[in-house]
């Protein structure tokens, strides 16, 4: 579904990021991603939706080569992307509007998208937030507004950045819940390996510019203490 070969990038004015990338994300992978801050877990993200040009590496999305703001036209319309900020997900007035405003995009009609947003919202236990403003939400309700936003797109792909960040211990089970329901293949970055271990099929690692995988670390559950932050990563 989607495959990165050998992908790097530097913001400008600094070292490399991502170094010879490799990653690939197979039909019904739920991929978990830790790493420390500043390590290029969210700088993948945007190269994979095209919001960021890689240096140098291939792209591959659906089985097509993807390299042109044309091609990441549509490679958005099937992965939706899960802000690390809410704030940035969520512009419209209320929280039916913002949920709306995707699948009205999509071509449906407002009768359709209305009902889409409904059951969305629904769906993450946000019944009745319909009509709240979204500046005045909690930093918990924005995490799951904003994700409501994604999800009602109907994506094939889930790209999540940090989505329990912020929400308390009923709401991060909620969300563990929803998760599991969906049919869908997604990557998921966090910093807890707790909420990883609950969600995810396999756990990565980013350092030092590249992914480690589950097997490379021995990780399967032996994730111990580091001081950059509990979270997978080698021994050299």
């Amino acid at each position: 579904m989607i495959r990165l070969e050998d992908i790097s990038f530097a913001y400008p004015g600094s070292p490399k990021i991502l170094d010879g990338l490799n990653f690939e994300l197979r039909q019904g992978d739920r991929i978990g991603l830790l790493g420390h801050n500043g390590s290029g877990k969210t700088t993948m993200f945007h190269i994979i939706m095209g919001l960021l040009k890689p240096d140098s590496g291939k792209i591959e999305i659906f089985g097509k080569p993807v390299a042109s703001e044309k091609d990441f036209t549509q490679v958005r319309q099937r992965i939706g992307l899960l802000f690390q900020d809410a704030d940035d997900q969520l512009f419209c007035p209320t929280v039916l509007e913002d949920v709306a405003f995707g699948p009205l995009n999509l071509g449906k009609s407002e009768e359709e998208a209305v009902e889409i947003a409904r059951k969305t919202l629904d769906r993450l236990g946000l019944s009745g937030f319909e009509n709240r403003i979204t500046c005045k939400l909690s930093g918990g309700e924005k995490r799951l507004a904003a994700l409501a936003t994604v999800l009602a797109m109907e994506p094939s792909v889930l790209l999540l950045d940090e989505p329990s960040a912020g929400l308390d211990r009923k709401t991060k089970e909620k969300l563990v819940e929803v998760l599991s329901e969906l049919d869908l293949s997604y990557i998921l970055i966090s910093h807890e390996s707790d909420f990883l271990s609950d969600i995810a099929s396999a756990i990565y690692a980013m350092e030092d510019g590249k992914i480690l995988t589950d097997k490379e670390l021995h990780l399967h559950r032996h994730i111990h203490a580091h001081p950059l932050g509990t979270h997978p990563h080698s021994h050299k």
